[in-house]
């Protein structure tokens, strides 16, 4: 196989069978995700900008995971600070950076509660371990976030 055929071969649209193992790849990828998600608590820390001596402990209760189609997924998620105790559907994005799912919220309206963006990525580790970290942003204040995941009822 001279040069030109090797360069017009990795050109050429991807066939049928690329697109269906790209695919089967893909719904693999979102099942775990679902799987790693779905009735799990997010429990860490977060930084607040301009107060760095500072690092709050965060709970998220998650409840339902859903994907909706294309990179739309819907989140249930218990929501707690100040005087709000609620759950809510949560529409963010999930994309992927390699097998790692990044979720993002991008300016949404919670009511009552403000507008956040979020950029979260989610890592299960060799040894199993699954953590978060990010950024995030609820009207005018934002910072980081991380800490671990671990299924609802397990040690938190």
């Amino acid at each position: 196989m001279n040069a030109l055929t090797c360069l017009l071969l990795a050109c050429a649209p991807a066939g049928p069978l690329q697109d269906a193992a790209a695919e089967d790849a893909m719904s693999a990828q979102r099942a775990a995700f679902e799987a790693t998600m779905k009735n799990a608590v997010l429990t860490g820390r977060f930084t607040v900008d301009g107060a760095a001596d500072k690092m709050p402990e965060e709970r998220y209760e998650i409840g339902q995971v859903s994907y909706v189609k294309e990179d739309l997924w819907t989140i249930a998620a218990r929501i707690q600070y100040g005087k709000n105790d609620v759950t809510v559907p949560v529409p963010v994005k999930v994309f992927w950076a390699g097998d790692t799912p990044v979720i993002t919220l991008e300016e949404t309206t919670l009511p009552g509660m403000g507008t956040f963006s979020a950029r979260v990525l989610v890592h299960k580790t060799g040894s199993g371990q699954t953590r978060y970290a990010g950024t995030w942003q609820h009207d005018d204040k934002g910072g980081c976030m991380f800490g671990i995941v671990t299924p609802r009822g397990e040690k938190e």
